[in-house]
């Protein structure tokens, strides 16, 4: 302790309050205008920012609602112009595969199911196949309406990063976001941010054909990108 601050402690009564210390240290003070000053040491150390203490509303992974027992995250889906284009961009620069179809002809739309998992270990029936495909973790279904791909009024679909805002991106991780950025710059993709650009170095955001939002980056550097944060 500097002698400045322990001339303070020790000449005037003072309470140290926060919310982020939580366990009191009572240390003893000679002034006469008070009897001791209560110091407040951190718990933060033994308490992650992800702990329901520090984020009010959150319940604890230990003892989830019984009633929501099996259930995990299994789509997101985005409504295209083309589909053409569409599954080109998400099956040849994305590397993702075709997991299921689904047509509805009296509704006139169709759903493509793209992801990351195998199709070969797909079921060969179709009911069983569409089973199987919701039972996918994190996978991307394109919902197109029949007829936006020619239809020359069609000004295509808000992407949610103008005003005004909601949806933002989806990720992908990557082996090497240099890399992959480099070559997509070779296949003539869009890019709203190289991994160079802005502040956070070696991250990357792209577009898909319908102007959505791919944030791009590798496992080797998105924890030092992120640290001053964690």
């Amino acid at each position: 302790m500097s002698l400045s601050l322990r001339f303070v402690l020790l000449r005037f009564p003072i309470t140290i309050r926060s919310s982020q210390f939580r366990t009191p240290i009572l240390i003893p003070n000679k002034s006469k205008k008070s009897r001791q000053v209560r110091i407040f040491c951190s718990t933060m150390a033994s308490e992650s920012k992800e702990s329901p203490s520090n984020n009010p509303g959150l319940r604890a992974a230990a003892s989830p609602d019984e009633g929501t027992k099996g259930y995990f995250m299994q789509q997101t889906m985005f409504r295209i112009k083309d589909p053409k284009l569409s599954l080109d961009f998400y099956s040849r620069v994305l590397g993702m595969s075709l997991l299921k179809r689904l047509d509805f002809p009296e509704m006139k739309f169709s759903l493509f199911f793209m992801g990351y998992e195998d199709p070969t270990a797909a079921p060969a029936d179709p009911t069983d196949r569409t089973r199987w495909t919701f039972g996918q973790k994190a996978t991307i279904e394109l919902t197109h309406n029949w007829g936006t791909e020619s239809d020359p009024e069609f000004k295509g679909y808000h992407n949610g990063n103008s005003e005004p805002r909601g949806f933002g991106h989806i990720g992908i991780t990557v082996d090497d976001t240099y890399k992959a950025c480099e070559r997509f710059e070779r296949l003539g993709v869009e890019f709203v941010k190289k991994p160079d650009d802005g502040k956070m170095k070696g991250i990357a955001f792209i577009k898909d054909p319908d102007g959505y939002w791919i944030e791009i980056f590798d496992l080797k550097t998105i924890g030092s990108i992120t640290a001053g944060a964690a």
